[in-house]
């Protein structure tokens, strides 16, 4: 018998595609969202607006308020990842709030007009509920940028009773929740300014600013500090369904003992004492992430066996053949990945 054989044509690479693209212009990429940098502005000391042009792969009917992008930056060479929250968007403008306490936001605010950037599509579940009833937010430190776009979202969905409590000591957006304040009588700011009140969020002074918060729908996002405590809150008033949270800086157990780690497909051990990425990443390891806030998905991996806790949820995964996020998973227990 003779052998047939049929030619099959190697598909076209995308990456190569790209190359070919951006030789001829920057913007260019075949399903990758490239933007260019319209403004950099100050907002405060620490908090930097973005406003990007996206090219046409950006698809801003998705894009809902809350959610965030992942910005791409090359830094001496090496590609990095990070998350911010969308102020605006649409099909050519993207707005995003940026505060300077890292690498890449650090050299956000360096970023040139008239340069080129990666973004991703909108993502994250941070989003308004459906319908019109009453919201309550929390916001703190940076977490205002996402509270700020789901507030006026919550203005366009007409919500019976929107109350607002901002915990700051820079003012950013101080001046626009104000304005909508006076605009539409059915937003209650409650503005706290830290440095000169010396209040933060405690049980009782959510019940003097909106004594029904354990029915309300509510929104927080901030500082560590804060988050805790509304988490307690909430917990402790059996209202806890109603909590949505967004985290810019997960919180590892610093009291938890180190556990080993092997990653059984590279045939790596090391000691786990933060995070899994982070711990990966100290012992000369560099897994695929993105985000590192639990939001993109690109660590998500097989987690063999072990326990692990989620450090937003603080749930324990104590099943084999798992998936879980590197980024926001400390291990419990010696764990074993599928890396």
């Amino acid at each position: 018998m003779t052998a047939q054989f049929k030619y099959k044509p190697h598909l076209i690479r995308e990456d190569f595609v790209d190359f070919v693209l951006e030789s001829i212009h920057p913007m260019w990429a075949w399903k990758r969202v490239k933007a260019m940098v319209k403004e950099v502005k100050a907002l405060s000391p620490e908090m930097t607006q973005l406003t990007l042009k996206p090219n046409h792969n950006f698809d801003a009917s998705t894009v809902k308020a809350g959610q965030c992008v992942l910005l791409t930056l090359v830094i001496n060479g090496v590609r990095h990842q990070r998350s911010y929250s969308i102020i605006e968007a649409d099909a050519n403008r993207i707005v995003l709030g940026i505060k300077a306490q890292g690498l890449v936001s650090r050299a956000v605010k360096d970023l040139p007009v008239g340069s080129y950037v990666e973004i991703s599509q909108a993502q994250g579940n941070f989003t308004l509920h459906e319908g019109r009833d009453a919201a309550l937010f929390v916001a703190s430190g940076s977490g205002i940028t996402a509270i700020y776009s789901l507030v006026k979202q919550a203005i366009v969905q007409e919500l019976k009773a929107i109350d607002v409590i901002y915990f700051t000591r820079d003012d950013v957006f101080h001046v626009e929740l104000e304005q909508l304040a006076k605009r539409f009588p059915q937003l209650n700011y409650h503005h706290v300014n830290t440095t000169e009140t010396g209040q933060h969020l405690t049980q009782a002074f959510l019940e003097e600013k909106v004594p029904e918060f354990a029915s309300r729908e509510t929104y927080a996002c901030g500082s560590v500090g804060m988050m805790r405590a509304i988490d307690l809150i909430y917990h402790n008033n059996q209202a806890i369904q109603r909590l949505h949270t967004e985290f810019f800086q997960p919180q590892v157990d610093e009291d938890a003992t180190a556990q080993p780690v092997f990653f059984q497909r590279s045939q790596q051990n090391f000691e786990a004492d933060s995070t899994l990425l982070v711990s990966a990443e100290n012992a000369g390891l560099r897994p695929a992430h993105g985000c590192r806030m639990g939001i993109c998905n690109t660590c998500t991996c097989t987690k063999v066996s072990g326990t692990t806790k989620n450090i937003l949820t603080g749930e324990l995964d104590h099943g084999n053949n798992t998936q879980i996020k590197l980024c926001v998973s400390q291990a419990v227990t010696p764990v074993v990945i599928n890396l």
